[in-house]
């Protein structure tokens, strides 16, 4: 029977509450909160939110304050409260998808990474494992970013049943790492035999272990996958979302606003989009037999 395991993970800003406040949304009382997830480096990711937040609190006079949760369902949950104690989110492909289904969130932007709006994922492997093919990976120890990250967990699930493995009963193990870098460092130490990243979560903790590359290899690699973005709580009034949404793509229009966008996840510009943009990959999920509503559930 697979057991999961789980590395300690600690909240670096916790969600403020506003149950109960006066204050207007946006207000220096009552500010808009920007949550986002621990998809790479979190220092990183926090330096270039609060970058932008404050060229969005020149451009919009709104307050705002930017936090990172310890997982994606973190994030759904603030957005899920009454009132919501999370108000815009940026959200991973697929817990974008749940949001939406649960009617939490509404996608508004989506991330461009060298020109594309989409990305690709891979599965790697510790050089010392044996593992060469993806069948190799039974019995193994398996690292995983977080339960909903989609190219960390729910696509290489398909992938791997694809290849004979069931992920629920073939793997000895599966440890969230709490993030992509954090799987490649997982094994490169020994604490897993391989993992899923996007591609090349490797490069992330080359500087600290140059030899990273050939410690840890590329089993499978698999995509597209429809790029993250920013979502906005379904209740927020459409007035207020439609002005921070045009102050966005102002910033990232700009030079100094661009670096900061870069600095949360590699984005390198932002489009607007609905969340029908990811329609086609749910509808990929769904013929593969996931079923989106055991999660809803």
């Amino acid at each position: 029977m697979r057991k999961i395991a789980y590395i300690a993970l600690m909240l670096i800003v916790p969600f403020v509450a506003f149950a109960g406040a006066a204050a207007e949304l946006g207000t220096e009382d009552n500010p808009i909160v920007w949550a986002l997830v621990p998809s790479g480096e979190t220092q990183a990711i926090l330096s270039g939110a609060d970058a932008v937040v404050e060229m969005l609190e020149e451009k919009t006079g709104y307050f705002f304050e930017s936090v990172v949760a310890t997982d994606y369902s973190g994030v759904i949950e603030a957005l899920s409260s009454d009132p919501p104690s999370a108000h815009m989110a940026a959200l991973n492909t697929f817990s974008a998808i749940l949001a939406a289904e649960l009617g939490v969130a509404e996608v508004a932007l989506v991330a461009v990474r060298r020109g594309l709006p989409y990305y690709e994922g891979q599965i790697v492997a510790s050089a010392e494992s044996g593992i060469k093919t993806l069948s190799d990976i039974a019995g193994k120890t398996f690292a995983r970013p977080d339960p909903n990250s989609t190219s960390g967990w729910i696509v290489p699930r398909i992938v791997l049943a694809a290849a004979g493995v069931d992920p629920d009963s073939d793997l000895a193990e599966v440890v969230d790492a709490g993030g992509h870098p954090q799987v490649v460092s997982a094994i490169y130490n020994g604490s897993a035999d391989a993992g899923a990243t996007f591609i090349d979560a490797r490069t992330a903790i080359q500087d600290d272990y140059p030899d990273v590359m050939e410690k840890v290899i590329v089993v499978e690699q698999f995509g597209p996958i429809p790029n993250d973005g920013v979502q906005f709580s379904t209740k927020m009034d459409p007035g207020m979302r439609r002005t921070i949404v045009e102050a966005l793509l102002a910033i990232a229009a700009t030079e100094e606003g661009a670096a900061a966008i870069d600095d949360i996840y590699n984005w390198n510009e932002l489009i607007e989009q609905t969340n029908s943009f990811y329609d086609p990959f749910r509808q990929v999920l769904e013929a593969s037999g996931f079923d989106i509503q055991d999660f809803v559930d």
